[in-house]
């Protein structure tokens, strides 16, 4: 070998490791949740290796993830002309395809992704959702079972398990299921909205509390969030808290007679007879042939003038 060939075999064998290094990169961006910077090490793995079948889906992934799904199919279609056997390409495939509500060909992408790969979570959780969407509740769960199989860890998974667990009224299976959730990620918004919903239905409010508080810091301007949190401490007895959390329910929906009245209930409890009297006005003002509110604007203005009676003259 000359050595413009030996230079010429040195500089390939360099381009390839590179490739190979950013592919790696890449994967590793994805395990983290980086897309952007995922999106970017598979563009240069393709700047230097355009027949790249894992470049081209790694580039897919990334900007599926990125929610640029046009962009999305072409790489990956990319993808699958340079390697119809490639994984990834089909695991990617059939979750663009989910995404685009047609779920029959998800389902058959995800079918051939499972044949390739069959120990990857992805190409299971994509069948779960496929089959999800085509109705196929029990299906769909054992999809998402095996993709736990293979993964234990795997949030979407879990939280796709959990959608299907609440669907069949099985809460204390989605307290477990998602208390793994929330090992995984602590701050994760769905879980938390799925944990609260379990809690609820199995009125567990200690354990419930921090997850509702939690919530609220994080959707400060939901409804769901903040009423899970009121109902949470009005069944704990802290009712000088739950007039807080009333207080900015009302801020958000200020007509809804029914939160009116419950901030009557929560003010009578407090012996606080006067503003609940004027709570369960408003309460009537917007509902007014509610029960709860007529009911406790009788009790509260009864105490509140037994209370003036008693007074010293």
């Amino acid at each position: 070998m000359d050595s413009e060939e030996a230079s010429t075999h040195k500089s390939a064998d360099q381009k390839s490791e590179d490739v190979d290094a950013l592919l790696k990169l890449a994967l590793s961006l994805d395990k983290a949740d980086h897309y952007e910077e995922m999106l970017e090490a598979a563009q240069r793995a393709i700047d230097l290796d355009p027949t790249s079948a894992l470049a081209w889906a790694g580039k897919a992934r990334a900007l599926q993830k990125l929610e640029r799904i046009s962009e999305a199919t072409i790489a990956n279609d990319q993808a699958l002309l340079l390697d119809t056997n490639l994984p990834l390409a089909w695991i990617n495939r059939s979750g663009l395809q989910i995404i685009q509500e047609r779920f029959p060909e998800g389902f058959r992408s995800a079918t051939r992704a499972i044949e390739l790969a069959p120990n990857d979570p992805r190409a299971w959780a994509n069948k779960g959702m496929a089959l999800l969407n085509l109705n196929n509740m029990l299906g769909a769960l054992a999809a998402l079972n095996q993709s736990l199989t293979c993964d234990p860890d795997f949030l979407f998974a879990l939280q796709i398990k959990g959608e299907i667990l609440r669907h069949y009224g099985r809460m204390h299976e989605l307290v477990q299921t998602m208390r793994h959730a929330l090992d995984i990620a602590p701050t994760d918004g769905f879980s938390l909205t799925l944990m609260t919903q379990a809690c609820r239905a199995l009125e567990e409010y200690d354990e419930l509390l921090p997850i509702t508080q939690q919530l609220t810091q994080l959707t400060p301007d939901s409804l769901f969030a903040w009423e899970s949190h009121m109902r949470t401490l009005r069944a704990l007895g802290r009712f000088e808290e739950a007039c807080e959390a009333i207080d900015r329910l009302l801020e958000l929906t200020a007509d809804d007679g029914r939160l009116w009245s419950i901030k009557a209930d929560n003010l009578y409890r407090l012996a606080r007879y006067r503003e609940a009297t004027q709570a369960a006005e408003q309460a009537l003002r917007l509902m007014p042939q509610y029960p709860p509110a007529r009911r406790i604007h009788e009790k509260a203005l009864r105490l509140m003038y037994q209370r003036k009676e008693k007074r010293p003259r």
